[in-house]
């Protein structure tokens, strides 16, 4: 079952009249991973605002989008070296920010296609890696990562106010 989700999906860069659907994908997924993982935490106005702002986040770096037969049903974003929104702390490496898919399709395997691509695009632009950083607790998405080859990277990590973020980079050279 999972496969023919995946086997069907298109993955390509996201346009202008995809930011509409980017955004609500990204905050009805966030809202319903962390309320089934994580209930503590809560999604403020500001932050489903940032989400929404798609068209902000495009002109800083490349968002992938994984559609199904003309549906928005995946996203990723990649930034890249030294752009405004990476949150990366080495140079030379781009920055995967807000993976997600839809919730109608969560553990069909979504995410692979969309990592591999960042991964290509990532080697297209010849950095030396791809760093991100994912929630302290969120346990299930830091697997994920560290399946394909994500190595965990304390010095990286951001500890905000309100959050505490763990750093992950995958070499590619």
């Amino acid at each position: 079952m999972s496969t023919d989700v995946v086997a069907r999906i298109l993955i390509r860069e996201a346009g202008p009249a995809d930011d509409g659907a980017i955004g609500e994908l990204l905050v009805e997924a966030f809202i319903t991973q962390y309320a089934k993982k994580l209930p503590e935490v809560v999604y403020s106005e500001q932050r489903k605002a940032f989400l929404r702002d798609v068209a902000s986040r495009r002109k800083e770096c490349t968002i992938l989008v994984a559609d199904l037969d003309g549906e928005v049903v995946g996203t990723v974003a990649l930034y890249p070296p030294g752009s405004p929104g990476s949150e990366s702390w080495l140079p030379r490496t781009a920055d995967l920010r807000a993976l997600a898919t839809s919730v109608r399709f969560h553990g069909q395997g979504l995410a692979q296609p969309l990592l591999a691509e960042t991964e290509v695009l990532a080697r297209r632009w010849g950095v030396d890696a791809i760093t991100l950083h994912v929630r302290r607790g969120a346990t299930g998405v830091a697997r994920m990562y560290e399946r394909r080859g994500y190595q965990r990277v304390p010095s990286g990590d951001i500890d905000r106010p309100e959050v505490y973020l763990e750093a992950f980079m995958l070499p590619l050279k």
